[in-house]
């Protein structure tokens, strides 16, 4: 198992810029994921394989709309570009909770690996 505290990631409506034809991470969606790389990085982890289980806790950093699956790409592809899986394909089980705002905004993230020949259903 595996927890740790990340800032909270950009909207994918932020996330993503056209580029004349091209798509690219915006300079907020670059900026998002090199603090999460950094924050991995410091803890040395060894990519998880196998499907995996995720439980995300949201805490925007204002009581403004926000939609929790807008966050959630931009912070799954941070994850795996960080090396805490190969790939967010390997995502089989979720579960996401938006909670009361935490200035400036974090998201608390669980995963654990989901035994094959268990009771993980």
């Amino acid at each position: 198992m595996f927890t740790v505290e990340l800032p909270y990631p950009p909207s994918i409506n932020h996330y993503w810029r056209r580029v004349g034809y091209r798509t690219l991470i915006s300079r907020e969606g670059r900026k998002f994921r090199d603090r999460v790389v950094a924050i991995l990085a410091a803890r040395r982890l060894v990519p998880m394989t196998g499907p995996l289980k995720l439980e995300v806790d949201f805490f925007p950093p204002d009581c403004r709309r926000r939609d929790i699956d807008n966050a959630q790409k931009a912070l799954f592809d941070a994850l795996q570009h960080g090396g805490v899986y190969v790939d967010d394909s390997q995502i089989m089980d979720l579960r996401a909770r938006k909670r009361r705002p935490k200035p400036p905004g974090i998201v608390r993230v669980t995963i654990r690996p989901i035994e094959e020949d268990g009771d993980d259903d």
